[in-house]
């Protein structure tokens, strides 16, 4: 029997996805459940398991978009597995890398014509069709030909590399690219920053983090402080846990907290739902849990999906100060940076204490200059005074000691 698999929709609105890399060979004998591609969405990279175990036919290339529902590969489970072939080990093919060498410049070529679309490009990249060389039939310069030249830079050097990469990105990256540029174009985003002193979260910290760790087996780290913080600071600002929808003002009695983490294939943005109901163990335990399922490449586009206001965090590789951008169609965004040990006036005194920078990006269209100050000083206060604000005065409950 053929069977005919198809693209499964990864989620709602997505109605095509890139095949980003077959896992498996034309021919092979799969196993049922077996990874047999990856597949990119515009949000997620997602994994195609095997629907049954037989000989696969690929009917798809890597790099082909494919509507949601076609057929992408075929299975003939009346095939046995050959004898003493093991199942094999998911091994990710190498992505293909076209590797494209400089045009000498004092070299020419005995060469064919050069297609219409070809000479357009050279044209735009100021090369000389003389100085290419055609891969099509007699000698003729293809459009591909074209799209590959590099523009020589002079004399090329005695020794040394001069080779360049050229790779498709990904519907994921791709995507992700066109709405940070919609972003920059359709919103009026600003940024405002403030500093943190770091030293209460430190102290509480230092007194509490082992016992935290070994009774709710996870770590008592910055983003749950972030996190409620913000939360409150939602609460007292709710225009800034708004967004807009045409004419519309769309508020939220809820806040959705995502958060930026780094993934195999790029940065993705998970989403804490309902983080005004976590307590701090609440908010580490799911961080992890996001972080986890980000990095082995098995969040899931519901995971990613919605979100009322964005966390990110930069410091973690070493950045001072960012205006982070906003993770539409939210109207804001708070970016943390490293924590550096600065001089600071306490009291009357300079003492050496850690702090950090921290920075708002809003919409302007729906969050003024009071409400997006007002939202960064009550973040500060939150985090500068967090047994009083974040822990009623109470960190044994607070932490459930």
């Amino acid at each position: 029997m053929i069977l005919e698999m198809k693209v499964p929709s990864p989620g709602e609105s997505i109605t095509e996805v890139e095949i980003a890399t077959w896992l498996v060979e034309d021919g092979d004998y799969v196993e049922k459940d077996q990874p047999i591609a990856e597949v990119d969405s515009d949000k997620a990279t997602l994994e195609l398991p095997a629907e049954e175990s037989g000989i696969i036919t690929l009917k798809a290339e890597e790099g082909d978009a494919v509507a949601v529902g076609a057929v992408v590969c075929l299975i003939d489970t009346s095939a046995a597995r050959p004898e003493g072939d093991a199942p094999k080990a998911e091994v990710k093919k190498e992505e293909k890398k076209i590797e494209v060498k400089e045009a000498p410049k004092a070299e020419t070529y005995a060469t064919g014509t050069a297609s219409p679309a070809a000479k357009k490009v050279l044209a735009e990249k100021g090369i000389e069709t003389s100085a290419i060389k055609g891969t099509g039939k007699d000698g003729r310069i293809t459009k591909d030909d074209a799209v590959n030249a590099v523009p020589s830079m002079g004399t090329q050097p005695a020794n040394g590399s001069r080779n360049t990469e050229r790779k498709k990105m990904s519907m994921l990256r791709r995507k992700v690219a066109e709405r940070l540029v919609a972003v920059k174009s359709e919103t009026a985003m600003l940024t405002t920053f403030n500093e943190v002193n770091m030293q209460p979260i430190f102290d509480l910290r230092t007194q509490y983090k082992e016992v935290f760790k070994a009774k709710h087996n996870v770590g008592l780290g910055f983003m749950s402080f972030f996190t409620l913080a913000v939360v409150r600071a939602l609460k007292m600002y709710p225009d800034v846990n708004s967004m807009i929808d045409g004419d519309f003002q769309i508020s939220n009695d809820f806040q959705d907290i995502s958060i930026a983490v780094s993934g195999p294939k790029g940065l993705m943005v998970p989403v804490i739902r309902n983080a005004e109901n976590l307590s701090f163990r609440g908010v580490e335990s799911e961080v992890k849990r996001l972080a986890l399922r980000a990095r082995d490449g098995q969040i899931t586009i519901d995971e990613m999906t919605g979100g009322t206001f964005t966390i990110t965090n930069g410091g973690v590789f070493g950045s001072m100060l960012s205006t982070p951008i906003l993770n539409p169609p939210q109207s804001g965004i708070l970016g943390m940076h490293n924590i550096v040990n600065r001089p600071m006036a306490v009291d009357g005194q300079v003492v050496i204490q850690p702090i950090m920078y921290v920075a708002l990006s809003y919409d302007h269209r729906i969050v003024d200059g009071r409400e997006s100050v007002g939202f960064l000083v009550a973040v500060k206060e939150a985090l500068e005074n967090p047994m009083e604000l974040l822990m009623d005065n109470n960190p044994e409950k607070a932490l459930e000691m």
